[in-house]
């Protein structure tokens, strides 16, 4: 069991951005996308879709990618520890939702991404991915996670334990 929470909100977003991207290259395989996640992110950094489509533009929304991942799932670890794992499937839907929903705007607002979706086909493919990344994350987390880290603490009871008071 991993007692770390940095730790295991990594491995857990590794594992819940490892299921968005497999159903993320299912969906642009069957043609619900226009383009994978990775371009969007690299989108960012580069100038053409043809850069972003190339192998180093892959390489790189892979790193981004994944960067955000591991960033989700140290805040899901946080939200799971505050809120305690109890309806963790639930929680994780909504996590990954609005983490996802929050990232793909932000990707798509630079004006210089000439790689962001414009379809409703594309976006709602990536809802879904997110979703399934929120739940994956939190399933991850809950099962490596050491029960401890998931206890809620009173509140007045956290507050002494943080500034010592006895």
């Amino acid at each position: 069991m991993i007692n770390d929470r940095i730790v295991l909100g990594t491995i857990a977003g590794l594992a819940g951005n490892a299921a968005k991207m497999m159903v993320d290259e299912v969906s642009v395989r069957l043609g619900i996308s226009q383009r994978n996640y990775r371009s969007t992110a690299a989108g960012v950094w580069v100038s053409t879709h043809h850069e972003a489509n190339c192998i180093q533009g892959q390489v790189l929304g892979t790193i981004l990618d994944f960067g955000m991942g591991l960033l989700g799932g140290i805040g899901i670890v946080e939200l799971l520890t505050l809120s305690g794992k109890d309806h963790h499937v639930g929680k994780g839907l909504v996590a990954g939702i609005s983490f996802g929903s929050i990232i793909t705007a932000f990707l798509s607002a630079f004006a210089q991404n000439k790689v962001r979706p414009k379809d409703a086909a594309t976006n709602l493919s990536y809802l879904l991915t997110h979703a399934i990344y929120g739940v994956v994350t939190t399933e991850v987390a809950v099962r490596l996670g050491e029960p401890q880290l998931f206890v809620q603490k009173q509140p007045v009871a956290y507050l002494k334990s943080m500034v010592n008071v006895k």
